[in-house]
Parts: C-alpha cells; sequence; structure tokens
C-alpha cells in the first residue's frame, strides 16, 4: 500500500493527502449585531481545524439561508456575500470530511424544512459511528435524501421529521439516538441551539457578548469576536438561546472523554481546554520529552509552527539552545492547483526549507508534534542532512499513532500507520534518524493536567471509549454504500454552488 505524507494537514501531494483534522464550528445569537461578519471572523479563527469547504447559514426571524462552497473562508466569502446574510442569528462551519466526500452537497451547514413550516440547519464537528443505524431509520422513515452522504445531513433530517414536536423537543429525542462524537451547532427561525455528546470528545465552549451568546469549537474564537469565556458546553448538555434567554437540559448523563490529541496538535496554542492552555500543555509536553529522551546536541530546533511550543519546552529542560532552522513559506495552505510531477519530487520544499547557516555542522534535535505515516519526517531529516547537519535526532511530542480515529480526525487506516508494525528503532531506521524518540504516555497525559479516565487516548492505545460497530458499518465513505438507497430513491441533487435558501411547506431551492 503506497504511504502518504505523514503529518496533519500539511498535504505535500494533494492526491495522497495526509490525514486532516476534525472540522470547526461556531453559533451567534446577537440581535443588532451584524451575525454573518462575526461568525466569518469566528470561522476564520477555526480554519485550521478543516480546509475543504466553509459555511454559514442566517436567520432573520422569517427564513433560513445558508451559503456554503468548496475552499478556505476567505476564498468561499467576500464583503457582498456576508452583506445580503442578514438576520440576528447565525452558524457556521470550516469542513474537513470525515464522513462523506469532500464535495458540495457534503459542505456544512445542512438545511432541512418540516412540513409545519419550521427550518433547521445545523453543523458538525466529531465523527458518529452508528451512521449506517441512522441511514437505516431515515430509509423506514421514507425521508428523502438531498444527495448528501454524511451523517450531519442524516441528523438534520430526523430533527425534521419530528413536525409535531418543537425543534428543541425533538432534539431531545434524537441526541440520545447517536452514537460517537459530536459538538453540534444548530437553529431555527428564532433560536440557537448548541449540543455536545456525552463523552464530550470534541470541544465546545460558551461565550458572552455584550449584546449576546457564542458558541465556538475553541475559545480563539470568542476571542476574535471580543466574546468573553463563560463556560465549557457540558457533555450530554443541549443548550437553546432565544429571546427569553439561556437555558439548558441534559439529555444524557457526562461520562467525558475529551480528545488527548487536541492537545497535541488540533487546537491552536492560545486555545484552553478543561481549564488548561495548549500552549503551556505543548511546552510542558516538550520538558518531559527532555527528561525521557535527552541527548547531547547543539541545537533544538522545532518542525514549525505545530513543534515549536514542545521544542521550547525541551530546549528549556535540557539547556540545549533553540533557535531556527527551519523556514515555513506562512502563504502555503490547502492548495487546489495540482502539483507537477517535478514540484511533487520536490516534495516538503513548498512548504518547509532549511537555513542552511544555522543548521550547516551543527548536532539538532529536531521537534514534531507526531508521525503518523512518516513521509515528511523522513524528507526533513534527509533535508537537513543535505543542508549540513552533522546529526539529526527526532524528538515527538505524542507516542506512536498505532491506531485510527472514528471520533472526528481523519487519521490513516491502521495498515497505512507507520507504528503498527514497526518498533521504536524500525521507526527511527525508516525516517532516517540518528536517534528517536517519542513522549510516554503517561507524560503526555501529565501535561493535560486532565485524569486519564477523563481522556480519548485510542489513537495512542487503542482502547476506545466508545462501542464501534461491527464489520465494514463504519469509515469516511459508509454512506456512499449503504446509503445509496435512499439518494437513489430521489431526484440527483444539482451541484450548485452558493446559497441555498430554506421556504416554508418543507421546499428547499439552490440558487447560484
Amino acid at each position: 500500500m503506497p504511504r502518504g505524507d505523514g503529518r496533519l494537514s500539511h498535504d505535500l501531494d494533494p492526491q495522497r493527502p495526509g490525514p486532516q483534522d476534525a472540522c470547526g464550528v461556531f453559533g451567534v445569537w446577537a440581535p443588532g449585531e451584524e451575525v454573518a461578519n462575526l461568525t466569518y471572523f469566528g470561522l476564520y479563527a477555526l480554519q485550521h481545524r478543516g480546509q475543504e469547504a466553509a459555511g454559514i447559514a442566517v436567520s432573520d426571524g422569517s427564513g433560513v439561508v445558508v451559503y456554503k462552497d468548496l475552499g478556505l473562508v476567505a476564498q468561499v466569502f467576500d464583503e457582498p456575500t456576508l452583506a445580503s446574510l442578514r438576520g440576528h442569528l447565525a452558524i457556521g462551519h470550516a469542513r474537513y470530511s470525515t464522513t462523506g466526500a469532500s464535495n458540495w452537497e457534503n459542505a456544512q451547514p445542512t438545511i432541512r424544512s418540516t412540513t409545519s413550516g419550521t427550518t433547521i440547519a445545523l453543523a458538525h464537528n466529531g465523527n458518529l459511528v452508528n451512521t449506517a443505524e441512522l441511514e437505516k431509520e431515515v430509509a423506514e422513515r421514507g425521508l428523502i435524501a438531498d444527495g448528501s452522504t454524511n451523517d450531519t445531513s442524516l441528523v438534520t433530517m430526523l430533527l425534521a421529521s419530528r413536525p409535531d414536536l418543537s425543534v428543541e423537543a425533538a432534539a431531545l429525542e434524537v441526541l440520545p439516538q447517536l452514537r460517537g462524537a459530536f459538538s453540534f451547532v444548530f437553529m431555527d427561525e428564532a433560536t440557537l441551539y448548541a449540543a455536545r455528546d456525552p463523552h464530550g470528545v470534541r470541544p465546545l465552549v460558551l461565550g458572552r457578548l455584550e449584546r449576546g451568546w457564542v458558541v465556538a469549537s475553541e475559545t480563539a474564537a470568542l476571542d476574535i469576536v471580543g466574546a468573553s469565556v463563560v463556560r465549557e458546553v457540558e457533555p450530554g448538555e443541549l443548550i437553546a438561546i432565544d429571546e427569553n434567554g439561556l437555558r439548558s437540559t441534559r439529555f444524557a448523563a457526562p461520562e467525558p472523554k475529551g480528545c488527548l490529541f487536541e492537545y497535541v496538535y488540533i487546537a491552536r496554542p492560545d486555545a484552553t481546554i478543561a481549564g488548561r492552555n495548549v500552549h503551556s500543555a505543548r511546552v510542558q509536553i516538550g520538558r518531559q520529552l527532555a527528561k525521557e529522551h535527552p541527548v547531547e546536541a547543539d541545537l533544538v530546533i522545532p518542525v514549525p509552527e505545530s513543534g515549536t511550543p514542545a521544542a521550547i519546552g525541551y530546549a528549556e529542560a535540557s539547556g540545549i539552545t533553540y533557535g531556527a532552522g527551519l523556514m515555513k513559506n506562512p502563504y502555503v495552505g490547502r492548495t487546489f492547483i495540482q502539483p507537477s510531477q517535478t514540484l511533487r519530487q520536490l516534495g516538503i520544499r513548498l512548504k518547509l526549507n532549511p537555513l542552511r547557516e544555522n543548521v550547516r555542522g551543527k548536532r539538532l534535535v529536531v521537534v514534531d508534534d507526531s508521525i503518523v505515516r512518516g513521509n515528511t519526517q523522513r524528507a526533513i531529516v534527509r533535508m537537513l542532512r543535505e543542508a549540513g547537519a552533522l546529526e539529526v535526532h527526532v524528538r515527538i511530542s505524542s507516542p506512536p499513532v498505532s491506531w485510527p480515529c472514528f471520533y472526528g480526525i481523519d487519521f490513516a487506516t491502521r495498515a497505512e500507520l507507520l507504528a503498527n508494525g514497526l518498533d521504536n528503532d524500525g521507526i527511527r531506521r525508516s525516517i532516517g534518524a540518528d536517534t528517536l524518540g517519542f513522549v510516554s504516555l503517561p507524560g503526555l497525559i501529565a501535561a493535560t493536567e486532565q485524569p486519564k479516565t477523563r481522556l480519548c487516548r485510542a489513537c495512542f492505545d487503542g482502547e476506545y471509549p466508545i462501542e464501534l460497530p461491527a464489520g465494514n458499518l463504519i469509515g469516511k465513505h459508509v454512506l456512499e454504500g449503504v446509503g445509496r438507497r435512499v439518494a437513489n430513491s430521489a431526484p440527483e441533487a444539482p451541484h450548485t454552488n452558493g446559497s441555498s435558501v430554506a421556504t416554508p411547506g418543507g421546499v428547499t431551492a439552490n440558487r447560484p
């Protein structure tokens, strides 16, 4: 099996993308404010969580409009588009696909009208593991799919299939049926809702504006819109916000299992999760790395940007000088322009280039966040040796990723994971390093300041806190298989980039 790139969201070859992040969600209820603009900036702060598609849903009290497209937030939205999205509440989504292909139909927020005239729009961070079961219920209810093949669309359809209930009451029926990781923001014409799965795998925080409320995947999104942090949305909690204020309901007993990988890589360094600043946690991981895997060297360098805090901690604890050894092109992100074979052979140089004067003749400690499939580290080690480094000692601020994630991070299959079947020395030889050290799982957990029992560690130790279905009824493209019986019963959904307008009576129209 060909092995692709080894680091999250650092795709050197778009034909072989590496594992990707979870999505980012944002919601705001703020009469008198430009809610579409606030949502845009909130999504901009969450762009690191998903780069495939972006969308915003807005309500002015009489109807819900969704505008979404493939691309980065700044590519999808411009000032005229945002100016056309008027209302007093909005939700937004920055997507990386964990269930369903990367196409316009699967971009979020999803939207659905009920026969009673209520419109529901929903955005999801996470991944459900009983998607096939939910698809079966949708089929049994005779619901017509809209061409999408993601778990979010199924949840939206199930919420809209109860016209005799309010959206809030429908949510209290549907949410307990869901298994897996979910942090939802959703809305109807008048109310903003937020819900988090009973395990709280993915983060979700509540913030206060002077004239409203905000919910978002990370605290950094609250900061950018000037909202103060109130608290986290609790696992198993449903929040509703409307003109009567905020109300909270429990739909399940909390069993916290927050994602450990959020601390390693996914969350922004300026985010706070469970009361712990992520940057501080990563610096502490670096200190722990230095204690567990010391080495004689001249310079500690990070793989920017995700390796930087841990490299600072490693240098601090080891007494080895911290410096820059790799320069990152800040303007290279996900691209829709396919590189030529010549550029592909240059590989990582599209994103990173060595500072030759800094590394020549030096024994280097290179600190990175994770090794998944290993190609990026292999390329970095080779590049640094070509630039004149005497020794390259790789230190990784997470344990070996040995198991796939089914809760919202699109890791490789287990067969593709470098740590599956190779011991530490085998991985070291594979990437060409002089020495290799991973932080221990206990050391990583200690840096989060969270008890082991409150963390999901499945990608590191294979202990999945939420039961997985048997057979092949799981995976990114599960609905492209078992879900066809629903989609085939409906006309092909039009592929129209732009906005969707949901009108009373259950009719949804697309417009360019």
